[in-house]
């Protein structure tokens, strides 16, 4: 039988039509559209930590630079231009405290260079009563938490010995910061100490809810069993994060900030970066980033 040929154009467009919706529909089955990684809002908050980049700020320029690029909070370390040490007086404790109350940024911790792996015990005894001193610095300040570290294992005594003693001091220390409200957070840090099954060790010796890790972001998270094995040993147990360079791509600081996520980390990611001529520029770039790889910009 013969068609008319308007017939057969407007049979073959529909079904021409008809053909296209399926293959839209096949290709989409096959090829389900990308979902975030973000699993909920994100709750993490972005800092700086005044090594380096801000080593050389007084106070109020560390909350004017920071207020100007969006960073919340700050981590004071000790011996930089800001002068946040024991040595302060009572009236000057309260003046820090009520310079950043009355700022929209965040005095989130002080930063110590106290470590617990000597095999001198007089040594040992002397940081541990220094810590406590800081304790009560950050207390006065109005700092929730003082940030501690390890910073190597002595080769002449065995490692099991040096996590155990680390432990056991933090332990006394997160005792004695519960006591002022102060957390004490440990640093992954120092040579060999950094390896993140050690610091789960030294964290299963301390065994105490007031103390948890500063995750630190080092190359080494990535070592023995990978990343994903070394960030479930402490995911429960951090309680802040250091950030290197964020353009640094053989560390995966998406998975990172995702595993945070994932936890429902609500605390600082703190960006401990190189000082520069121009801070206040390089600020405002790893905020982008930051988002960016959280998926927010």
């Amino acid at each position: 039988m013969k068609i008319p040929r308007r017939d057969f154009l407007k049979t073959t467009s529909l079904t021409l039509g008809a053909a296209g919706l399926f293959g839209r529909a096949t290709f989409a089955a096959e090829n389900p559209k990308q979902t975030s990684f973000i699993l909920r809002a994100p709750k993490i908050k972005l800092g700086i930590v005044t090594y380096n980049i801000a080593k050389d700020w007084d106070i109020p320029a560390i909350i004017k630079n920071c207020a100007e690029t969006k960073f919340q909070g700050v981590e004071l370390r000790t011996s930089h231009a800001h002068g946040v040490e024991v040595s302060l007086s009572k009236e000057q404790r309260q003046e820090v405290k009520k310079r950043f109350h009355d700022s929209p940024v965040e005095l989130m911790g002080l930063g110590s260079a106290f470590d617990f792996h000597t095999p001198d015990q007089a040594k040992l005894s002397a940081d541990i009563a220094a810590t406590k001193e800081y304790i009560i610095l950050a207390q006065d300040v109005g700092a929730p938490g003082v940030k501690v570290r390890p910073n190597g294992l002595p080769p002449e005594v065995p490692k099991e010995k040096t996590l155990e003693q680390i432990g056991k001091s933090l332990r006394e220390l997160g005792e004695f910061g519960a006591g002022h409200g102060i957390q004490i957070r440990l640093e992954v840090h120092g040579k060999d100490t950094s390896h993140v099954p050690n610091i789960k060790t030294i964290m299963d010796v301390a065994g105490h809810k007031n103390v948890g890790v500063c995750w630190n972001s080092n190359q080494t998270d990535l070592d023995g069993e990978g990343f994903d094995h070394n960030f479930d040993l402490l995911k429960n147990k951090i309680f802040t994060v250091h950030m290197r360079d964020l353009y640094l791509d053989e560390y995966p600081f998406r998975k990172l900030l995702a595993g945070l996520n994932g936890t429902g980390f609500a605390g600082y990611c703190l960006a401990e970066i190189p000082e520069s001529k121009d801070p206040v520029r390089v600020m405002r770039y790893f905020r982008s980033l930051w988002l960016a790889y959280q998926n927010l910009l």
